[in-house]
């Protein structure tokens, strides 16, 4: 029987995201406050994911073997390290979440079955990388505060307390929704990012922060006067919001998570988004190995 494993590990370490070939106004337009020396360091948590069947004593891998692998390879090296100094791979390809997970896969590959690296640079920022070239993901987690409504105008009051219970109160309820955006690219062999991560912070800011922040969904943003503002819906809005300013970035929206409360959220994928801003048709996929 074939089984994933999972494997936590964490290290602390600084780095500094400068270009010497570019400017000082041309670095910090593109990697802003990161660009500061002598850089800033983060407490990084790394999950290794294998796979493999199960032997004669119940087990993938010894946990005991793993723990001193990942030590070994990876976080005796870069824990308290300068990570543009720390490994050669980041003497050309600068230290990004999104290129440091593809180097510790290359560092651990050898030794252990892989099918995951993901690595957390902080709690609303982290990288996931499957193995495939220069392929990988970055997620950036953010948040907004707003009110909405669930109820279809060409139904009964009592109709619509049957269908969304007290969501269909005459005066709405709030949320904090906490909003997670995926992007899928190449990594760039010289900055290490998918994406630039200020323009992508500045596209989720814009296109969706800022305009559904403090509002009340049903009548303050125009799409759902005519949709019901369900998380489903409000998730595959924000995935069509950002969809093409992702590609203009030169990368791909992989997936918009929406979590409504600690008991509710969804996920759409770009992949199930209809041509035409149709959000209203629930969508549902797979997401990438976990």
């Amino acid at each position: 029987m074939k089984c994933i494993i999972n494997r936590k590990a964490q290290f602390s370490a600084s780095h500094r995201y400068w270009l010497p070939e570019l400017s000082e106004a041309e670095n910090w337009q593109r990697f802003d406050v990161c660009t500061r020396t002598p850089g800033h360091g983060h407490n990084y948590v790394l999950f290794v994911s294998m796979a493999g069947e199960l032997d004669e004593y119940g087990m993938v891998l010894n946990l005991s073997d793993v723990k001193h692998v990942i030590k070994q390879e990876v976080t005796s090296q870069l824990d308290f390290s300068y990570l543009n100094d720390a490994w050669p791979e980041f003497q050309q390809t600068l230290p990004t979440t999104e290129n440091i997970a593809r180097v510790i896969w290359h560092r651990l590959a050898d030794h252990l079955p892989l099918i995951r690296i993901q690595l957390f640079e902080h709690p609303q920022l982290w990288a996931d990388y499957l193995g495939n070239g220069m392929e990988a993901y970055l997620t950036v987690a953010t948040h907004f505060s707003a009110a909405h409504r669930l109820a279809r105008p060409d139904l009964s009051y009592e109709d619509n307390c049957e269908i969304y219970g007290k969501c269909a109160r005459p005066n709405g309820h709030g949320h904090n929704y906490h909003l997670e955006v995926t992007v899928k690219g190449e990594i760039d062999p010289r900055t290490g990012m998918i994406v630039e991560l200020v323009a992508l912070q500045k596209a989720i800011e814009d296109h969706v922060v800022e305009p559904f922040d403090h509002t009340f969904l049903n009548k303050d943003i125009p799409y759902f006067a005519e949709v019901v503002p369900t998380a489903e819906n409000i998730a595959a809005h924000i995935a069509n919001l950002l969809k093409q300013p992702i590609r203009d970035m030169g990368a791909h929206l992989h997936k918009v998570k929406l979590i409504e409360s600690p008991n509710n959220s969804c996920e759409i994928y770009a992949a199930d988004l209809e041509p035409a801003d149709a959000s209203h048709q629930k969508n549902e996929s797979v997401l990438m190995p976990v």
